[in-house]
């Protein structure tokens, strides 16, 4: 859709707001410009009560209805300025550095283990990781270049030698000109010519696959799991939440300050300091 892609918003936004106002469409049973304002509300109402959608699949559905009839039909109804998903505030899930480790030692797969590694080291989004370009990599600075982020933003993030390292290694296993994680095809015969990246189901499918593997029975572990220890670690090492922010990508430094809430070293910190002031003084005896 025109309208989605001069509003900048990245292929996987276009895609489940197009979703979102097709699925509105099947309900209905007529074309968008037929469809009123109650018939939204009734949709709504329905998915809500009936379907029990959760509050981020609603979320979807509401921003990219009101998206399409606000920008497309030129349909200001107000039903789209009070309409909100409550939104369950649930903390993510950490893991510590072992379940990682323990994790990727489990990934059986060389494509799969390098793209894994990388996401970790890098804070990376999972499809800001699949669409990496070897043009992204400055290894003169020990940069890496991540384009398109999340809001159609850019930004620069530290590379580490262990990760350059593996990603070099890994890329001459196929020597594709232009991707780092190429569709590799039956055989891994199309990876050098390629212009398409890795299929996001078969990463996604191989982290449970290795998950389950290291017997890691954590509610709501992805990969988008790796990309929040990757922010916790850095904050609980004492990096700068500012710094933390900008190799996020976050917008909001409220964003990256949530991550506070999964360190561990303030808490260790708060329990010596608990028992140095509470432990009494020699004069109190034993009850």
């Amino acid at each position: 859709m025109r309208a989605l892609q001069l509003a900048g918003l990245g292929k996987s936004t276009q895609k489940a707001y197009t979703r979102a106002v097709r699925k509105l469409v099947d309900y209905c049973g007529k074309t968008p410009d037929k469809i009123t304002e109650e018939e939204i509300e009734a949709y709504f109402f329905h998915r809500r009560n009936v379907d029990r959608w959760s509050a981020s699949t609603m979320d979807i559905a509401h921003y990219g209805i009101k998206f399409f009839f606000t920008n497309v039909l030129k349909q200001d109804f107000h039903l789209f300025s009070y309409l909100k998903a409550r939104r369950e505030k649930n903390l993510p899930c950490i893991l510590s550095r072992e379940e990682v480790f323990r994790i990727l030692n489990h990934v059986t797969t060389p494509h799969n283990l390098a793209f894994y590694r990388t996401v970790y080291a890098c804070g990376l989004r999972l499809s800001e990781g699949l669409n990496l370009r070897i043009s992204d990599i400055d290894s003169a600075r020990m940069m890496l270049h991540v384009h398109r982020g999340k809001g159609a933003k850019d930004r620069y993030v530290p590379l580490p030698e262990h990760t350059l390292g593996v990603l070099r290694q890994y890329w001459r296993n196929h020597r594709n000109p232009t991707l780092i994680f190429p569709a590799r095809g039956r055989g891994n015969t199309e990876a050098p010519i390629t212009d398409k990246v890795m299929p996001i189901e078969g990463v996604q499918g191989a982290f449970r696959k290795a998950r389950y593997a290291a017997g890691i029975m954590k509610r709501r572990v992805s990969i988008h799991t790796l990309r929040h220890c990757y922010a916790t670690y850095l904050l609980e090492a004492g990096v700068n939440p500012r710094v933390v922010q900008r190799y996020m990508g976050h917008s909001n430094l409220k964003t990256t300050m949530a991550y506070f809430h999964l360190t561990q070293k303030g808490i260790e910190d708060s329990y010596r300091i608990i028992n140095h002031v509470m432990r009494g003084d020699s004069h109190e005896q034993d009850i």
